[in-house]
């Protein structure tokens, strides 16, 4: 179907303010800090996109650079073949962006009186803006909250809001930035199956996904992007990184006594058949078996543990 988001070789690095005066100063001078380091892969028209990573891994400043918020020092981002720097008007017409931040409402306005504002910076009739936003209520049930005062609403509905902003002019790409932090289970739940449903409508929303709830990562994303210290450091399907991190699995097996036997095996190796064939020749009855698989956090953790080449030292990276 095509690409949608193509980021190439990209790099970002804060320089340090006021470093020559410091320097003159002779007052302690930090180095720059990388916050990206050759950051490249592509994201398909409809994909869901997940980026995984520890808080200061970098996934922030990437998700800004994508919406051209923040510019990079190098490297490239094209978003459905429009440069993100030449021609950054196109690109933010092409994308809705929906962060945890909240500083960018106005705390004063209603719920309602916020994404009429936004609506017409997108240009949108007030007709159009104001069935566009019933309509987008009801899809989040902000409904209770339209006409209460932003600053009066709960960590929650704020975040609801932000989406809500993001899908306003109906773009084809949406850059969710934890869209499901501090919702209830339920919200999060309606809030994975809209998102889900997003992908799969015609013409398809492609959205590029940021979470800590690695299990919600799992059940949205088609690929996942592991970021370290500004670095991608793996790409795949969620199986394929779980089996990359662990070619074995714990078995669990209960039999009708009591007993419990656990043991590790290798995947696609014949030690689960022989153990129930053992169970069988004994006449002991099997009430149940339980496995144990690798997840996305044991595939984070052993990239996080793995020293990346080419550093000297500990690099501090911001998000």
């Amino acid at each position: 179907m095509g690409l949608a988001i193509s980021i190439q070789n990209l790099s970002k690095t804060y320089p340090v303010p006021f470093r020559r005066v410091r320097a003159f100063f002779r007052r302690p001078v930090k180095e720059p800090v990388e916050a990206l380091r050759d950051v490249s892969f592509e994201v398909q028209t409809g994909e869901i996109f997940g980026l995984i990573g520890r808080n200061g891994a970098g996934k922030t400043t990437l998700t800004k650079i994508v919406a051209t918020l923040v510019q990079p020092t190098n490297g490239s981002v094209s978003v459905r073949g429009h440069d993100s720097v030449r021609d950054d008007e196109h690109v933010r017409r092409e994308i809705g962006l929906s962060t945890a931040e909240e500083r960018s409402f106005y705390w004063r306005l209603t719920s309602e009186q916020n994404l009429l504002f936004f609506a017409r910076l997108h240009g949108l009739s007030d007709r159009a803006a104001k069935q566009r936003i019933r309509d987008l209520f009801a899809k989040l049930e902000l409904e209770e909250v339209a006409r209460r005062r932003f600053g009066e609403l709960s960590t929650g509905n704020k975040q609801r809001l932000a989406v809500a902003r993001a899908m306003l002019s109906a773009p084809p790409v949406l850059l969710l930035d934890e869209p499901t932090r501090s919702l209830d289970p339920l919200a999060a739940q309606r809030m994975r199956e809209m998102i889900r449903s997003l992908a799969q409508q015609d013409p398809p929303i492609t959205i590029l996904f940021t979470s800590h709830n690695l299990a919600e990562v799992e059940t949205l994303c088609e690929r996942v992007a592991i970021i370290s210290r500004g670095r991608i450091r793996a790409i795949d399907t969620p199986k394929n990184l779980r089996d990359l991190t662990s070619g074995s699995e714990v078995v669990h097996i209960t039999v009708s006594d009591g007993e419990k036997i656990s043991f590790t095996r290798q995947r696609d190796d014949e030690r689960l058949d022989e153990e129930l064939r053992n169970l069988h020749t004994r006449g002991a009855k099997i009430i149940d078996i339980e496995t144990e698989r690798a997840t996305l956090l044991d595939v984070l953790e052993r990239y996080e543990a793995e020293p990346q080449k080419g550093t000297k030292g500990t690099q501090d990276v911001i998000s």
